[in-house]
Order: C-alpha cells, then structure tokens, then sequence
C-alpha cells in the first residue's frame, strides 16, 4: 500500500504538463522572427528579379531584335547588340574552365573519399578549399599576367591540336562505351524498351557535340594565333582553378554518403579499390557529382572578376569563336559597361541592355538549378 500511494503521489498531472506561459512567449517570438527573416529574403529577392525584369523589358520590347544578331560585335555605346559576341565566349570559357576542374576536382573527390587516411584528409582537404577563399581578383590578376603568358601564349599550334584531338577522342571513346552498353542491354533484354528512344537521343546528341566540337577545334587550330595579352583561354583556366574546389567538395560529400557496405560487399567478391571506386561508388554518387557538376557550372558562368581581367576584352569586342582571342562574357560585358555609372552613356538603351544580358544570366542560371533539382530528384538513390 505504501509503495502504491507513493507511485500515485508522483504521477504528473495535465497543469503540470503545461509549458509555462514565459517559454510559451519565447517560442512565439521565435518563431515569428525566423519566419520575418525569411519573408524578408524573400521579398529582396523578388524586388531584385522585379527590378532585372523591368529595365531588361524596356530593351526587349524597344530593340530591333534583327539587328541583335550577326552584327559581329557587341558594341552597346553605338546602339550594337550582338548577343551571339557575349554568349558564345561565355560557353568557351564555362567549357574550358569545367575541363580543368571536373577531373581534378572529381579526382581529389575520389582520393579523398576512397583512398586518404583520415591523417592525410585532415590537413589536404581543408588546404584544398583554401582555393574557395582565395579572391577571384587575386586568380584574375594571377591569370593574367602568369597564366596568360606563360601557359596561354607558348602553346603552339600542333600542340592545340594535339590536346583537342586527345579530348575529342576521349569523348568518342565515352560515346562508344555508352553505345555499344546500350545495345548490348537491349540484346540481352535487361534494358526498358521504352527507355529505346531516350538512348538513341542521347548517342545522337553525343555524336552531335562531337561533330560540333570537331569542326569547333580544327578552325580554330587553323586561325591559332596566341599572344600574351589577355584571351578567353587564360580566363577560362583561371575560373577553372577557382572552380575545383566546389566539385571536390560537393562530390566528396556524395561519395562519403554512400554507405560502406557497398564498398565492402566490392571488397568481398573480390574487387580492387580501383574497381570498386569506379564501380560502385561513382554510380553510387551519380546524382551528387552531377550537381556538383553543374553547381559548378553555374559558378563559372558566372564569374566576373577572373573573365573581367583576363578576358582580354573591354567593354566592347568584336565576335570570335577562338579561346586564344580576347572577347566579352555576359558578366564581364556587365562588369565592363557598368564600372562607374557615370560611364554608361552612349545609345539610349546602353543602360537598359545591362538588365537585359543581367535577366539572360539569370535565366541560364535558373534554368541549370531546375535541371540539376529534376536530375538529382530521378536518379537519387536512398540507403
């Protein structure tokens, strides 16, 4: 009976069990002050995209749109807007600056995911993401005056040649490998059969940029002549080198995340580290480096400092498909144009054109975040 009536005495009652009216208070207060916090990012944001959408909607809707196209030359001051001269530098340094970070920055991933010990990872990974914190101006400036002239400027023609043709084969070599696993899955019968016409289009689109590419490198290997100046070469390099860190890090993230059993069942039938680094984890993580991959993109199309200095361009510049030649990107045309507002002066709509090559960047961005999320969404696996 005692212990009875002791238990009985200690059972909570429902006032007990109340959360007091002062922590009540602070949860409120805390509540609502997160959510104004993210109201107010929120509307900044969309005062920001209003804005870019207002002045880019007096240029589109004021432009002669056929005079914005095969014009050779971006030239705002006079009335010119070639958008093909700021677009298609763009790609060539977002291409070469992806074809300097995605091995290196996939291959750090890998080691040190796979092979680091954790002595090793705990002083290289933190010096690899000092690169993250090291200032674009410093890599512009860097690109510049060493990258420029001493890299850019002493590569000879063969050599070009030499180095396209290695990265158009290795890229027919991936086309071959994803073939010739395609057919042989649809002669087995392991394959969808609906998935048949996404594959086709996607060894169809391979063999296209390998065309593109092809003809891309041999006319610019005919008109190769380098200089020591500023070119898109030498700032897409720079952006590449400011870019690896972000594909190692988010890769090595995506690769930690696998789960070790995977890599121990590899082991137990036998597999190599090689193998199962390449076999196993790598497919693993496909959703994470591919993010990786186009973060990085976005980051590189996107970057201004590097291209502003090294581009080799001011704010005017005449079209060139060549990365030896000095041209404008998108931000670089933006940077350029705007340095002082004073200085935008010319045309009537030289102001409003910053907007709109402004509203076009964000657009591309968007549209790689949407593709990356509904990639990442298809293909991720859950462990």
């Amino acid at each position: 009976m005692t212990g009875t009536s002791v238990v009985a005495s200690e059972r909570l009652t429902a006032d007990q069990l109340q959360i007091a009216p002062s922590r009540r208070h602070r949860e409120v207060v805390i509540r609502y002050t997160l959510l104004v916090t993210a109201l107010v990012s929120v509307l900044v944001s969309t005062l920001i995209v209003l804005s870019l959408v207002r002045e880019a909607w007096t240029f589109i809707t004021e432009v002669v749109w056929a005079d914005t196209w095969g014009r050779q030359g971006w030239f705002p001051r006079r009335g010119l807007y070639d958008i093909p001269t700021i677009i298609v530098p763009s790609l060539i340094v977002t291409g070469i600056a992806m074809v300097v970070a995605a091995p290196l920055g996939l291959g750090a991933a890998v080691y040190l995911s796979e092979y680091a010990n954790q002595r090793v990872r705990a002083w290289l990974k933190p010096a690899l993401e000092i690169l993250a914190g090291i200032p674009s101006v410093v890599l512009g400036f860097f690109a510049l005056t060493w990258i420029a002239p001493n890299l850019v400027g002493r590569i000879g023609r063969s050599t070009f040649l030499v180095l396209g043709a290695a990265i158009l084969i290795g890229y027919a070599a991936v086309a071959a490998v994803i073939a010739r696993n395609r057919i042989k899955q649809y002669r087995e019968g392991v394959a969808d059969p609906s998935a048949r016409i996404g594959a086709a289009a996607a060894i169809a689109m391979l063999v296209l940029v390998f065309a593109v590419a092809a003809g891309w490198t041999l006319n610019v290997w005919l008109d190769f002549a380098p200089n020591n100046a500023g070119s898109l070469a030498a700032a897409g390099i720079g952006v590449g080198i400011l870019t690896i860190p972000l594909v190692a890090s988010i890769s090595e993230d995506a690769m930690a995340a696998v789960p070790d059993s995977l890599r121990e069942a590899s082991a137990g039938l036998g597999a190599r580290k090689l193998s199962t680094a390449t076999a196993v984890v790598l497919p693993a993580a496909v959703s994470g480096i591919v993010a990786a991959f186009i973060v990085a993109v976005s980051r590189a199309i996107g970057e201004t400092m590097v291209v502003f200095m090294a581009g080799g361009a001011a704010d005017a510049a005449r079209f060139t498909d060549s990365p030896f030649d000095g041209g404008l990107t998108m931000t670089a045309a933006m940077a350029s144009l705007a340095s002082g507002t004073d200085n935008v002066v010319g045309e009537g709509l030289t102001f409003q054109s910053l907007y709109f090559v402004g509203l076009l960047l964000f657009l591309i961005t968007l549209a790689l975040n949407v593709i990356a999320a509904r990639f990442v969404s298809r293909v991720r696996e859950a462990y």
